[in-house]
């Protein structure tokens, strides 16, 4: 998860063109996004972990992995997408394929711990927030709503 918050992070340039953008009203300050991730990311590995360690080796583990991996992969994509190319829209269509692998991530947990799950129900709700502030703001900025 350091990794991916490292990367992404990189990736994530608030500066004038981000700033330029119309955002919609009801869009949490840029101050929240920072801490609200790192509880995010301390979370995931923490569910992430719970997960495995209760995960017989062999086939379900792989398939954990894998879900995981895509997951962490989908997440840098995204902010590339948005903030480094600065394609909202493409981020848009991305972030829905983010959000189905983290449910995915979930799914998976949910047949070894639920309290995994818990931990990673935050998760699902923010994704699912920027996923509608996304969208927001493709809506609101004509260049990538036609």
């Amino acid at each position: 998860m350091v990794v991916v918050a490292a990367v992404g992070g990189l990736a994530t340039d608030v500066g004038p063109w981000y700033r330029s953008l119309q955002q919609p009203s009801w869009k949490p300050p840029d101050e929240l996004f920072g801490p609200v991730w790192l509880l995010l990311y301390v979370t995931t590995a923490w569910a992430g972990v719970r997960t495995w360690r209760r995960l017989a080796p062999g086939t379900a583990r792989s398939g954990f992995l894998l879900a995981c991996v895509l997951n962490a992969l989908l997440n840098i994509l995204w902010s590339v997408l948005y903030f480094t190319v600065r394609r909202p829209d493409w981020a848009l269509w991305e972030g829905m394929a983010l959000w189905l692998s983290a449910a995915w991530v979930v799914w998976l947990m949910h047949r070894v711990d639920r309290v995994s799950v818990l931990l990673m129900l935050p998760h699902l709700l923010w994704l699912a927030l920027a996923l509608a502030l996304n969208g927001a703001t493709v809506r609101l900025n004509p260049p990538f709503s036609g």
